[in-house]
């Protein structure tokens, strides 16, 4: 029976980047993933020409520059700028929320103090209240306008709950700004990888022995004999629609603020990529949907109840010989891509 020295259950990004870290240490190397594809959730595939984001849309965007040499080591990266739009009863509104979105919303707002005004003014309604929840949380930063118009329909959509019932700091990830700049973004390196972050992790994973279709828990006895130590990785709904035309929606992304559509928000994927010439195009239609243990897992949830379970989860785990557990899935924590591989380039193996 072959010997590794480390088993990687995953080829997402966590695990493609620890498995080539450790080649690179000479280790011997066995990955191993479940689907029949690897690189995660960050996989596209090829559908008419054009670089499909199979499991929802992903903009790498970071600060550390360490992380951006080390993703640009193995492809080169365009300089997609994410832009999105929010489209709210027959009107469409720029993401972030800045002054364009603020001279649309208010017709006496041509400056950045007459968009404080109104924000400003709306606050209060909280009257100096400790937000306790995303709804409390997200009037305190825009105020009541911004968060009915832009935030609540799509929230409660994306996560499949009231606003009410979800934490805080949930939204303390939307950028707001004061400026004419519709770029969503303030890091400092940002893009997608040309030809796609299939292509990405199979450079990483080059050289590296990977198994597909195979399911860690359905031998796992097996496979925790045939190598030293294990890193596991582990724990879209959408519909996608090839249209006979070049250009459906003029963007990459749509957010769909109001509770009705159904569906959170549209991505047309020939708009990440400037190579893609195909004369169709390619749309995802993604749906919220709550989470069964026959279905793949995206985000975690960070309510107090599933954070108390995760707790108990880490003390269980911390029991491991031998176990390495990484990644947003594993740690149970909403990771931006950068923060998955420089967790990934530090932890200690």
């Amino acid at each position: 029976m072959e010997h590794y020295d480390y088993l990687i259950v995953g080829s997402g990004l966590f695990g493609a980047t620890v498995a080539n870290r450790l080649k690179n240490d000479g280790k011997k190397v066995l990955v191993i993933d479940k689907r029949d594809h690897i690189a995660g959730n960050v996989y596209t595939e090829d559908v008419e020409g054009i670089h499909v984001h199979k499991y929802g849309a992903h903009i790498f965007h970071t600060d550390y520059k360490d992380v951006w040499d080390f993703v640009n080591s193995f492809v080169e990266f365009n300089r997609f700028t994410n832009s999105p739009i929010a489209y709210y009863k027959g009107k469409v509104y720029n993401m972030p929320f800045n002054m364009n979105t603020f001279a649309k919303l208010w017709d006496d707002v041509v400056t950045p103090d007459d968009a404080k005004r109104h924000i400003e003014e709306e606050k209060k309604e909280l009257n100096g209240k400790e937000p306790s929840n995303l709804e409390e949380q997200a009037i305190s930063l825009v105020g009541r306008t911004i968060y009915e118009t832009l935030v609540k329909g799509y929230t409660e959509k994306q996560w499949n709950r009231k606003c009410t019932e979800l934490p805080a700091f949930i939204i303390k990830r939307l950028p707001v700004r004061f400026t004419y700049d519709n770029n969503y973004f303030n890091d400092k390196y940002q893009g997608i990888p040309i030809g796609g972050y299939t292509k990405l992790v199979d450079a990483m994973l080059d050289g590296i022995e990977v198994r597909l279709n195979t399911n860690y828990f359905d031998d796992k006895d097996y496979f925790n004999s045939i190598a030293d130590k294990i890193v596991y990785t582990g724990m879209l709904d959408e519909y996608t629609k090839i249209m006979d035309t070049e250009n459906f929606q003029g963007n990459a992304v749509v957010n769909y603020t109001d509770s009705t559509p159904a569906y959170t928000r549209v991505i047309e994927h020939k708009h990440f990529d400037s190579t893609s010439v195909s004369n169709k195009t390619v749309v995802t239609y993604e749906y919220p949907e709550d989470w069964t243990p026959e279905k793949e897992a995206y985000y975690v949830i960070n309510d107090d109840k599933n954070n108390k379970l995760a707790e108990e989860y880490r003390n269980l785990a911390s029991k491991e010989e031998n176990v390495i557990f990484g990644g947003r899935l594993a740690d149970y924590k909403y990771y931006d891509m950068d923060d998955v591989i420089k967790k990934a380039l530090e932890i200690e193996l």
